[in-house]
């Protein structure tokens, strides 16, 4: 006898790469909606660029001794050519890239933007995922501090329309990182001043001491906070022009009446930033506050091998913004169906289903009940959806040429019947109602 074989184990999604079900993916959809909106009123045009880039753009965009290069990359070699490559952790890189390749800047600057997921190799937990998903901007080509504002204030405008509060729900901060040789004299600074109290380095610290003083300025570490705070600030080496770059963007927002904190310890965590850098946080999120976070990037268009233009930039996790949303009580509003076509399992589905197309055609939003199940069971089912109406197709009326309109929602209006020739004018009504 042949022994009957095993099931299979079920299989789940990889750890830290979730599913979006509905109806939370109702939430996904609403905000990208706000977000494409937002993009086409500041002019801005969607780019979209492989979730697979070589290896060397990272490491060279990002920086070598940076979290995500050294822990967190998907990176593997293509074992039908060799290539090393690596999912990508970030976007901005990809975006210049892009820009580079197809020198998209030989007519002017552009404004782009983009939507999508990204991935990073770090231990799954509340609002931080190996798959996430990044919403973010880019000008490129745009040298004055004029685009740096018009960045801040689009987030502005953003958390306006989504009913964040900027002070108690969302704050910005802001820094600049000046230039290269003004970086450079208070590199020597930071790593003189490190150096002197190497005891007190923690791993990370020690590691980075050399290669990019600079991030140990964002440590997490507790213990380093003392060390950390007593650094000279990289504001006291900036010279005149940078000082001036960020006084302008200064001028712009308190014109605009956005209120902002300059936070000299503020560096970002990425290599390629330069002049402005700025930090959307909230404590609302406990100990990972940063919503959208952005700068300027200057170098980086060249240092990927274009030619050499000016950039800046931000990006956003839509996890943790839908989760501040969440949190302040912030709904997205329900796509509920206009209508629910009950079916009775006698009536012949054909007229049915061509009316029902005809007000699908029209705008109306008809969920249609499949499946069999009595009457009572179908207008239980309409009742469930939410829809304002159920349309009942049954035999007779099709056999008249009519539907059996009901109002789920209001139980004083009376069930009444429509010629299927005038669904398209109740349809139209609908619209206007």
């Amino acid at each position: 006898m042949v022994a009957p074989l095993a099931k299979p184990a079920p299989l789940q999604a990889v750890k830290g790469m979730n599913d979006i079900l509905p109806p939370d993916s109702a939430r996904w959809e609403w905000l990208e909606g706000r977000l494409r909106a937002l993009m086409a009123r500041y002019g801005y045009a969607n780019i979209r660029t492989p979730l697979v880039e070589p290896t060397a753009l990272f490491v060279r965009g990002l920086g070598e001794v940076t979290d995500i290069v050294e822990k967190e990359m998907y990176s593997f070699v293509d074992a039908m050519n060799g290539d090393a490559l690596t999912l990508r952790p970030e976007n901005t890189a990809g975006v210049v890239r892009a820009v580079a390749e197809h020198n998209l800047l030989h007519d002017g600057g552009k404004r782009l933007w983009y939507i999508g997921a990204q991935f990073r190799h770090e231990r799954p937990q509340k609002g931080r995922y190996r798959q996430f998903h990044q919403f973010g901007a880019e000008a490129l080509g745009f040298a004055g501090p004029d685009v740096d504002a018009e960045l801040i204030l689009m987030c502005r405008a953003l958390w306006r329309e989504l009913g964040l509060v900027e002070g108690r729900d969302i704050r910005l901060e802001l820094n600049s990182l000046g230039q290269p040789d003004e970086r450079r004299a208070h590199r020597v600074a930071l790593v003189a001043h490190f150096e002197a109290h190497a005891d007190r380095l923690d791993e990370d610290a020690q590691r980075r001491l050399h290669a990019n003083p600079l991030r140990i300025l964002d440590t997490k570490n507790p213990a380093m906070q003392p060390l950390v705070e007593a650094a000279p600030q990289l504001i006291d080496f900036l010279g005149a022009a940078s000082l001036a770059h960020l006084q302008a963007v200064r001028d712009v927002l308190d014109a605009a009446g956005l209120a902002y904190r300059i936070n000299p310890r503020l560096v970002r965590g990425m290599d390629y930033y330069n002049l402005t850098v700025f930090e959307w946080v909230t404590e609302r999120l406990g100990a990972q506050g940063t919503v959208c976070g952005g700068g300027r990037y200057d170098g980086l268009i060249e240092q990927l091998g274009g030619k050499p233009a000016p950039a800046v930039g931000f990006g956003m996790g839509l996890e943790r913004l839908l989760m501040l949303l969440a949190e302040v009580g912030v709904e997205a509003p329900s796509e509920l169906p206009d209508a629910y076509a009950v079916l009775p399992e006698a009536a012949p589905l054909a007229p049915a289903m061509v009316a029902i197309e005809t007000l699908r055609a029209a705008g109306v939003k008809v969920l249609m009940h499949a499946g069999g199940h009595s009457m009572k069971a179908q207008f239980k089912r309409a009742d469930a959806s939410g829809a304002r109406f159920a349309l009942v197709f049954g035999a007779d009326e099709l056999a008249r040429g009519e539907v059996s309109l009901k109002a789920l929602r209001d139980p004083a209006q009376p069930q009444r019947s429509l010629l299927l020739a005038q669904l398209a004018g109740w349809a139209a009504s609908l619209r206007d109602a």
